[in-house]
């Protein structure tokens, strides 16, 4: 029979940057004991984005984040809304460009996560901030 199951996570950032958070959706598949299913993880605000992403050289977490900071600078003269500061639209157009939601296979009672996957949120602004992330697992 199938069932559902929601919770949420509160992931606190530290700035811009990844901050992961696989252990912690492991952990709240384990307790529960999903078998097999499908896990859909949302982030609910509009300045950070989910991303699945090696999680092994935190070189790559560095590289994208030198790449975004190039695509999309703060401050840049062609943004009006700057509202909270000059890091504020940057955000935005950042969250834009990836993803606020995810969807994982669960499949034996684990995430079908490859092996150097990790899950992250993506924080956009320059100073941390406590991101709300739901979690809704459908399944067995």
């Amino acid at each position: 029979m199938l069932h559902q199951a929601f919770h949420e996570l509160t992931i606190p950032t530290r700035g811009r940057g990844l901050c992961e958070f696989t252990r912690e959706v492991e952990q709240w598949v384990d307790q529960n004991q999903f078998k097999d299913g499908l896990l859909t993880i949302h982030l609910q605000h509009t300045s950070a984005s989910l991303l699945i992403q090696e999680n092994a050289d935190p070189d790559v977490r560095r590289d994208l984040e030198a790449f975004f900071k190039r695509l999309v600078p703060d401050g840049d003269p062609l943004f009006v809304h700057t509202l909270e500061g000059d890091d504020d639209m940057p955000a935005h157009i950042r969250t834009a460009l990836t993803a606020v939601n995810l969807n994982i296979p669960v499949r034996g009672g684990r995430l079908a996560l490859g092996t150097w996957q990790g899950i992250y949120v993506w924080e956009h602004r320059v100073r941390g901030h406590a991101r709300r992330v739901t979690l809704h697992f459908i399944g067995e």
